[in-house]
């Protein structure tokens, strides 16, 4: 089962969508969590960003032990310490992850909102995130969803599915069992 765990994510409808797309997706059952995790520890004030490696730390103290993966879900803007920003980060084959909207919508950009954009972005990168905890690393496949994506318009590139050798990775890799 994979467990959506909404951070300041306020939009019931997004998430129930995006619930259903992975659903589909993973051939898995998806859930909505009500765990509420305050992400005030996460601020790192100077940088007014989320600090994304301590909210996987959060997860994964808190994951119940009927949820195989958990993956976090937030319109705040996510950093590591090496990068300036983050779409998203996961434990690699491990049982978490983490993706944010703030970066994925036109009107940080400038740009008219685009909804449905915005949407198929977040899958992408939601669908990224899960493929690290089961073990897959970047792809070299520019249209393979596990390619890397530095800018949002890598993320428009690329489809939401896996390319065959990625495919292939993931049913090989063990499945996870809850703890």
């Amino acid at each position: 089962m994979i467990l959506l765990v909404p951070i300041e994510f306020p939009s019931a409808e997004e998430l129930g969508r995006l619930r259903r797309l992975l659903a589909d997706r993973f051939r898995s059952l998806v859930q909505i969590s009500s765990l509420a995790l305050d992400p005030l520890p996460f601020l790192d004030p100077k940088r007014r960003q989320y600090y994304s490696s301590a909210i996987l730390e959060a997860l994964a103290r808190e994951r119940p032990a009927s949820a195989a993966k958990v993956l976090a879900v937030t319109r705040l803007d996510l950093f590591i310490p090496i990068l300036t920003f983050v779409f998203g980060e996961a434990q690699l084959s491990g049982p978490c992850a983490v993706v944010s909207s703030f970066r994925l919508d036109n009107s940080y950009y400038g740009l008219p909102p685009d909804r449905d954009l915005m949407e198929q972005r977040l899958f992408k990168e939601a669908v990224h995130e899960l493929g690290h905890t089961s073990g897959l690393l970047h792809c070299r496949h520019p249209e393979c969803v596990m390619h890397t994506s530095t800018y949002v318009e890598e993320i428009d590139l690329k489809a939401s599915e896996f390319c065959p050798n990625c495919q292939k990775l993931l049913a090989e890799s063990p499945k996870p069992s809850p703890d």
